[in-house]
């Protein structure tokens, strides 16, 4: 399966170049089991989202998870937050979500949550990696783990979603547009908005096993767009393929980002006095969002990109909120992991609590022009190969002047590196953007 890539942050495959195989997941299994064998409940939690590449793989990650005496228990299709949920309530000793997030269908990958609910640290990848290259020696019978099914997991996470919406709120009267991307939430988030009473109105809920992502979703919004004109809805709410990464749309289809709703929620918290600290961010977050928060008189941090970054960076200062423009949101005040539909809930709450719509709120932050240009590479980029570029690099931000932002960095799910360039002026950044990627390429050609 070309293209597949596993892990969280610190345990990856090479994209496009080594893919996933149930041989591997086997293995993997086995090597997370013999890792987490110890802990008392002897038992994992693995979900998955909609691509038809997730059976396999679920069957070959638990046979390698019993075969190490591991006990399992199935989740079937559920957002990655979700797994994180239930992983610490359940009492379980780690949690696996099967997914390649916003990626299409022939991608696939694996996420990893301890009891916690919170990412693995570097130190347990770390360990996991090592038993990776080692024999994995299948327990006699009765040492076996045991398999089974919780099957009221959706059940207890929409529960755990409506709860982080204001008890004295409700969404009577209010009509939302959800797209589900035809993902991992296409049966709980419709429950979620339907049951606090909106007036819901679904796309992407048809899911087939290739459809996820395709032509719907966060990173495709145009569909949901077209919906919120339609139907005349007041908020439009798109998810991605596993449901922890968040875009809105205002009743006129303007397209809202996770910066803008990371600063309604942070507005909202800090009127109503919950905001605790500032706010975190990424090297990608518009310029225009720190200047906003600035004007409130509220700390800004960029993290490196990744939300187990912004989450580090928040458990550092014991702030609550971060995020990344991608629409990755961490309230964790409400929950330990970036959670679209939970983040939906408190941008609508905001909506309410500062008595403003979405299009009246987006008036308060003044974005950055930023183009984003994606450039393919075969093989894995080093640091030192991007360093070459630092003079193209450095002459970009002198064009651009005192306030404008250069970003040079690898992907992390994708073959790519993105170039960013952020300014005052559109045709300049467009232009600075373009010519550094040229420039990228020709450094990337001679890696062949």
């Amino acid at each position: 399966m070309v293209g597949t890539f596993f892990g969280t942050d610190g345990i990856r495959g090479k994209v496009g170049k080594d893919p996933i195989t149930p041989e591997f997941m086997l293995r993997l299994g086995w090597a997370l089991g013999s890792v987490f064998l110890k802990e008392p409940s002897n038992r994992v939690l693995i979900g998955k989202d909609t691509r038809v590449s997730g059976y396999m793989f679920e069957s070959a990650l638990q046979a390698g998870l019993v075969s190490s005496g591991m006990n399992v228990a199935l989740l079937g299709p559920m957002p990655t937050p979700a797994i994180a949920y239930l992983t610490r309530t359940l009492n379980a000793s780690a949690g696996i979500v099967i997914s390649a997030s916003h990626n299409s269908y022939e991608d696939n990958g694996v996420k990893f949550f301890s009891e916690f609910g919170k990412k693995l640290d570097s130190s347990l990848e770390e360990l996991i990696s090592q038993k990776l290259d080692r024999d994995y020696p299948m327990l006699v019978s009765n040492g076996i783990g045991k398999v089974t099914r919780i099957n009221d997991a959706s059940g207890r996470y929409v529960e755990f979603c409506k709860s982080c919406f204001p008890t004295e709120l409700n969404l009577r009267g209010v009509k939302i547009a959800l797209d589900c991307a035809n993902g991992a939430a296409y049966q709980v988030a419709p429950k979620v908005f339907s049951e606090l009473g909106a007036d819901v109105k679904s796309i992407g809920v048809s899911p087939d096993g290739y459809n996820i992502n395709a032509a719907v979703g966060s990173t495709q919004p145009n569909a949901l767009v077209a919906l919120v004109k339609e139907c005349g809805a007041d908020f439009g709410i798109a998810l991605d393929g596993d449901g922890d990464r968040l875009i809105m749309v205002d009743p006129t289809g303007e397209i809202l980002d996770g910066d803008e709703l990371l600063y309604f929620i942070a507005l909202s918290k800090l009127k109503a006095g919950t905001l605790r600290g500032g706010v975190v961010g990424t090297q990608m977050s518009n310029l225009g969002l720190e200047e906003a928060l600035a004007n409130l008189g509220v700390p800004f941090y960029r993290a490196p990109v990744g939300d187990r970054y912004v989450l580090e960076e928040l458990t550092k200062r014991e702030w609550l909120l971060g995020g990344e423009a991608s629409g990755h949101i961490l309230c964790l005040d409400q929950t330990s992991t970036g959670d679209a539909i939970v983040a939906a809930l408190q941008v609508l709450s905001a909506c309410s609590n500062l008595g403003q719509s979405l299009e009246e709120l987006r008036k308060n932050i003044i974005k950055y022009p930023q183009h984003i240009v994606n450039v393919p590479t075969k093989e894995p980029v080093k640091k030192d190969i991007l360093e070459r570029l630092s003079t193209f690099v450095s002459q970009a931000e002198q064009a651009l002047g005192r306030k404008g932002r250069v970003v040079l960095r690898a992907s992390g799910t994708e073959p790519v590196v993105r170039v960013m360039v952020e300014g005052e002026n559109a045709p300049t950044v467009v232009r600075l953007a373009e010519t550094l990627a040229c420039e990228a390429e020709k450094e990337f050609s001679k890696m062949v």
